[in-house]
């Protein structure tokens, strides 16, 4: 590499400010030394990187393209600085993926029981769909998942946390609509028609096309929704029937006026939540602590819908 980082800071300066005066006092340089840098680097690259007009500095084509990849060097060489400091200092740092229909509902609880046990620890959320949470677990990019199981991968380690059982969700009208004793309620009996569902992709999808003894195949079934708060006020609003997790519910239902729930008869259809991590990572104290923290904030928030 013939490129130096000092090079890479100053030439997104001089991007950022479109003045080689103004980029050297943000970088606490004199000018003729930056501009020395900025030309050893373009040397470096091939080519110029910026067209030095009368009053402005705009980037040139190799310029743009360079730009992208130099605030990414310099990003990572930021996180990895930091990474250093909380290293010396004794704080952690832990990168944690969870799925959109858990996410809400679950991670405040998570976060502030985290922050109870360890107020070291740096804790970084991604949130994603489980087949990206998957892929971002493999490439390193995340420590742990939480999602539903099975999660489908041979070479993760799964931990099953808790059970979050599901109601049948919708207006007032809707469920008088269900032909049946609400006790002997099974989701086998539910029409296509009455269905909706998020979009595909994620697994709460499956999970209730699955226990409703359903496939994608049907043209009667709406799977279009984005998140379970816009399925929650679809289905409030008469527009169909749905299956909510006991994990949103008390949220959704204050959230949405109109929202009922109805429970299904026994056995209750329900999902497993659990944590997931690489099988390479080892059974490190972390992770028994984080999962005990979540089944803790999870079996609460659950047992309070069953009470």
């Amino acid at each position: 590499m013939n490129f130096t980082l000092r090079q890479l800071q100053y030439f997104s300066a001089v991007a950022d400010q479109r003045n080689f005066g103004r980029a050297a006092q943000v970088c606490h340089v004199s000018q003729p030394a930056l501009s020395v840098q900025i030309k050893a680097l373009e040397e470096t690259l091939g080519g110029p990187l910026f067209e030095r007009q009368a009053r402005d500095i705009l980037l040139t084509p190799l310029g743009r393209d360079v730009l992208d990849y130099a605030r990414q060097v310099l990003g990572a060489a930021d996180r990895l600085d930091q990474f250093a400091r909380d290293s010396s200092s004794g704080h952690r740092s832990l990168s944690i993926g969870i799925i959109p229909t858990i996410a809400p509902y679950l991670l405040s609880g998570v976060l502030a029981g985290l922050r109870t046990t360890d107020v070291s620890l740096r804790v970084q959320i991604r949130e994603a769909r489980t087949e990206r949470l998957l892929t971002m677990l493999r490439a390193g990019e995340i420590d742990a998942g939480v999602m539903a199981l099975p999660s489908g991968g041979n070479e993760l380690f799964e931990l099953p946390l808790f059970e979050d059982r599901f109601f049948l969700a919708g207006s007032a009208g809707r469920l008088q609509t269900v032909p049946t004793n609400p006790d002997a309620l099974r989701p086998i009996d539910l029409q296509k028609a009455q269905l909706m569902l998020l979009d595909d992709g994620h697994c709460l999808t499956d999970q209730a096309l699955e226990v409703c003894g359903q496939d994608r195949s049907s043209g009667l079934i709406n799977m279009g929704a984005s998140s379970l708060a816009t399925l929650s006020r679809l289905v409030a609003d008469g527009f169909g029937l749905t299956l909510m997790p006991e994990l949103a519910a008390r949220s959704e239902t204050e959230a949405v006026p109109g929202l009922q729930l109805m429970r299904f008869g026994a056995p209750q259809p329900a999902r497993t939540v659990g944590l997931v991590r690489r099988l390479s990572t080892g059974r490190e104290d972390w992770f028994d602590s984080l999962a005990e923290v979540i089944r803790r904030v999870g079996e609460e928030i659950v047992t309070a819908t069953r009470q």
